[in-house]
């Protein structure tokens, strides 16, 4: 794991190695109800793979299971997201300044994941 929680602002948790089993046990730190869909996605991702001799799957899993923990892990950031998927789920207001702002909180993990 990297990059160490730095006082009540920082992160719940270090970020974890981008490996199954070190993002499950992240997941079940700070997001415990997200397991089963973690394990569910990790079990289509395996076979998926299997089936097409790539590990394209296995690839995608990890992306979005990194970037999820590296969101989740900063409550405040993530409280943000769902604010502003809220929104645009709701429908009311023009969604282009959401979307935007997703964008920059989906891309600020992927870097803090080292996936950038």
């Amino acid at each position: 794991m990297s990059a160490q929680p730095d006082g009540s602002y920082g992160p719940l948790i270090p970020m974890p190695e981008l490996t199954p089993d070190a993002l499950r046990a992240a997941v079940a730190k700070i997001a415990p109800s997200r397991v089963p869909a973690l394990t569910q996605h990790l079990f289509e991702a395996t076979t998926n793979a299997q089936q097409t001799q790539s590990l394209a799957p296995l690839r995608a899993f990890i992306h979005s299971w990194a970037v999820f923990v590296a969101i989740e892990r900063h409550p405040q950031q993530a409280a943000r997201l769902r604010t502003l998927e809220r929104l645009i789920a709701d429908g009311e207001q023009d969604p282009t300044d959401a979307v935007m702002e997703i964008r920059r909180i989906r891309e600020a993990a992927e870097a803090e994941a080292g996936l950038r």
